[in-house]
C-alpha cells in the first residue's frame, strides 16, 4: 500500500517525466503474453520481504507449484534478498543490478516490506514505489470479494452482495511527488502537493479498467470515482476521457459516475452496486482499504501492480506483521490469492480458477476465523490445505 504522500525528488520527477512520455498501449493483448502461452514456462522472481512476508510466501508458492503441476505448465522460481534485513547489514534498499535484473522475469511474487528497526518510508519508497515507477506498473488491482465463511462488519450483507474489483492509477496524482515547502519552520510555511496527471496516463488506464469490465462479463458496468465538484481540472479530463471512450469504443459497458464520498458511502450501504471501479491513485489508496475490510480484512486481500506489456507484480496487503514473525499463526491466505491474480494476469485462467475455489473451501469449511492465531490450524497448515485442495488431493 502506498504511503501517504511522497517527498519530491529527483528520483520521483526523472519517472514522471518517463510516465508522461511512454505511449498509450492496448492492456489486454501483448506479444510477451502470446510468448508466455507457448512455452508454457514462468520465471518469477519472488520477494520473500520483511516478517511474516516470507512465512506467507512459502505457503503461496506451495499453491501455485500444486497448480502448475495439475494444469501443465512450470514456474521457475528465483528468490531476491531485498527488504529491511538487508538495509540494516549492507545499507542498500533495491541495488540497481538487482532491479535490472527483475525486468527479465514474467512476473514479481512479493511477500511484505516494512521493518520496526527502519523509519517508514524509506522501504515503502526505496523499494514499493521504485518497482512501481520504474516497471510501469501504471494499474493497481484490486479485487474486492468476500468468500463464503468469512466475516464481513457490513450488517446483512453476503458474499453474493460483495464482489467488484478497483482498478486504481498507479503512477501519477499527488504521488509523483511534486511538489515542495518554502519557509519551513516558521508561521509563514508554505507547502504544496500537486495532483499531476495527463492524457496518456488516464487514458490507458481508463483502457485496461473498459477491457477488464468487459473481461470479467458481470454486470458489465464501469464507475468512475472522482470529485469533479472540486477537483475541477484533473478530474474533467478523467470525466472526459471516461464517456468519450465508452461511446466510442465499449458501447455495450454502462457507465457510472460517483463522487469519491459517495462511493465510499454506496460501498458501505450497497456493495452490489459495483462491478468495477475505476480512479485516480490517491482515492484508490483509499477506497481499496475500506473495500478490503468489508471483505474480512488484510488477512484475505490481495492486489497486483500491473503492467499489461511487461512486469506484474503481485502482493497481500496486510503488511509485514513483525508481532507474528516466525509464530506459524497469521493468515497466509492473501498472499495465496495473490499468486492466485498472477496466474490470472499471466493467462493461467483455470489455474487461478483452482486456487481461488480452493481458497474458497477452506474459508467456508475449515477455518474458524480470519485472524492471525484464530484460524484453528497452522500458517503451514492452512496452505497445505489449499495446496492438496488446488491439486485434486
Amino acid at each position: 500500500m502506498l504511503p501517504a504522500g511522497v517527498i519530491a525528488d529527483g528520483f520521483d520527477l526523472l519517472f514522471l517525466l518517463l510516465s508522461i512520455m511512454l505511449p498509450s498501449r492496448d492492456p489486454m493483448m501483448t506479444s510477451s503474453k502470446e510468448r508466455q502461452r507457448m512455452k508454457k514456462n514462468y520465471r518469477i522472481a519472488v520477494i520473500p520481504g520483511d516478517g511474516t512476508g516470507p512465512e506467507v510466501v512459502r505457503e503461496g508458492i506451495k499453491a501455485l507449484e500444486a497448480a502448475a503441476k495439475r494444469f501443465d505448465f512450470t514456474l521457475d522460481f528465483q528468490t531476491f534478498d531485498v527488504g529491511g534485513d538487508r538495509y540494516l547489514k549492507t545499507g542498500e534498499i533495491l541495488p540497481d543490478s538487482v532491479l535490472e535484473e527483475l525486468r527479465a522475469f514474467d512476473a514479481i511474487y512479493l511477500g511484505a516490506i516494512g521493518h520496526p528497526d527502519v523509519k517508514p518510508g524509506v522501504l515503502e519508497k526505496g523499494i514499493l514505489l521504485r518497482v512501481r515507477f520504474e516497471l510501469d506498473q501504471y494499474i493497481n488491482l484490486r479485487p474486492v470479494k468476500l468468500y463464503p465463511g468469512v466475516d464481513t462488519p457490513l450488517k446483512d450483507k453476503t458474499a453474493a452482495d460483495i464482489d467488484y474489483v478497483v482498478v486504481r492509477e498507479n503512477s501519477g496524482g499527488l504521488y509523483t511527488g511534486l511538489g515542495g515547502i518554502s519557509r519551513k519552520g516558521t508561521k509563514d510555511e508554505v507547502a504544496v502537493q500537486s495532483m499531476l496527471y495527463t492524457y496518456t496516463q488516464v487514458e490507458r488506464c481508463l483502457r485496461f479498467a473498459y477491457e477488464y469490465t468487459k473481461r470479467r462479463n458481470a454486470r458489465n458496468t464501469l464507475a468512475l470515482c472522482g470529485k469533479t465538484n472540486v477537483l475541477t481540472y484533473v478530474y474533467d479530463l478523467w470525466e472526459r476521457v471516461f464517456h468519450d471512450m465508452g461511446k466510442q469504443d465499449y458501447p455495450n459497458i454502462k457507465r457510472d459516475y460517483y463522487h469519491v464520498d459517495a462511493t465510499c458511502m454506496w460501498m458501505v450501504k450497497n456493495p452490489e452496486w459495483f462491478d468495477v471501479i475505476v480512479t485516480g491513485n490517491m482515492f484508490g489508496d483509499i477506497i481499496t482499504d475500506l473495500g478490503a475490510i468489508t471483505q474480512g480484512g488484510m488477512g484475505i486481500a490481495a492486489g497486483g501492480n500491473i503492467n499489461p506489456d511487461g512486469v506484474s507484480m503481485f502482493e497481500p496487503i496486510g503488511g509485514s506483521a513483525p508481532k507474528y514473525t516466525g509464530k506459524n499463526m497469521i493468515n497466509p491466505l492473501a498472499a495465496i490469492c495473490a499468486g492466485q491474480m498472477m496466474l490470472d494476469i499471466l493467462g493461467e485462467q483455470k489455474a487461478a480458477a483452482a486456487i481461488e475455489n480452493a481458497v474458497m473451501n477452506v474459508t467456508a469449511e475449515r477455518l474458524k476465523g480470519m485472524g492471525a492465531g484464530r484460524m484453528g490450524y497452522s500458517t503451514s497448515e492452512v496452505g497445505d490445505m489449499v495446496a492438496e485442495l488446488v491439486a485434486g488431493v
